[in-house]
């Protein structure tokens, strides 16, 4: 889907790609009212279906992205939401429930459209990476971060992984070698940073010497 998705906005003109952009963020929003409905009519909705895990965040920065899209969010959108969401598609929870559960479908859904529109806007030129912006993606991510745990503790909630770590999270590995995943967090951005930024730039610098 993403493949092809990129192959099409490739040979689309400027106006064609904002359309295209507003498409995949309205069809996130509008995947996320669906979830809310169903849960509401099924008498299911709690706070910990409120989107304050950090994939619903990226829906709402995605949202606000393509209307207005700079410099922070194009690098927050890539090295946040590229590795979180393919983390939660490679790393699913919700895989207990029936397939056609909407729950299910809703969860491969949102997080297929979460890689799929930063990393067609990336291929295609439209996001251009930049580690000068990394230290506001990262103050914007602390900010998000703060909200959650504060929210966590006055609700008793796991918004961000930031109370606990679920068996098959990866956080959940640093639990048991280290006693506390908070110290997978580190970690985690460390190597997504290296991975995100340093292996395109080894490219970049062979290629120029090649």
């Amino acid at each position: 889907f993403i493949i092809a998705l990129s192959l099409v906005y490739k040979k689309q003109d400027n106006t064609q790609r904002s359309k295209t952009r507003k498409a995949l963020a309205a069809a996130l929003i509008l995947d996320e009212l669906w979830k809310m409905f169903w849960l509401t009519v099924g008498h299911r909705y709690e706070l910990e279906y409120l989107p304050f895990h950090l994939c619903s965040i990226n829906i709402f920065i995605i949202a606000y992205h393509c209307f207005r899209p700079n410099k922070t969010l194009d690098n927050f959108l890539y090295i946040v939401c590229i590795p979180g969401a393919l983390a939660a598609l490679l790393f699913p929870s919700w895989t207990a429930l029936p397939f056609a559960n909407f729950m299910h479908l809703h969860s491969f859904t949102v997080h297929t459209l979460l890689v799929a529109y930063p990393v067609v806007l990336l291929v295609n030129g439209d996001i251009t990476p930049t580690i000068k912006a990394l230290p506001k993606c990262l103050g914007l991510l602390a900010a998000f971060g703060l909200f959650a745990l504060l929210f966590n503790i006055a609700f008793d909630e796991n918004f961000m992984f930031l109370m606990y770590a679920e068996p098959g999270n990866p956080l959940y590995i640093f639990e048991g070698l280290f006693g506390h995943h908070w110290i997978g967090f580190p970690v985690i951005i460390a190597g997504i940073i290296v991975v995100m930024y340093g292996v395109p730039a080894i490219y970049r610098q062979w290629k120029i010497r090649k």
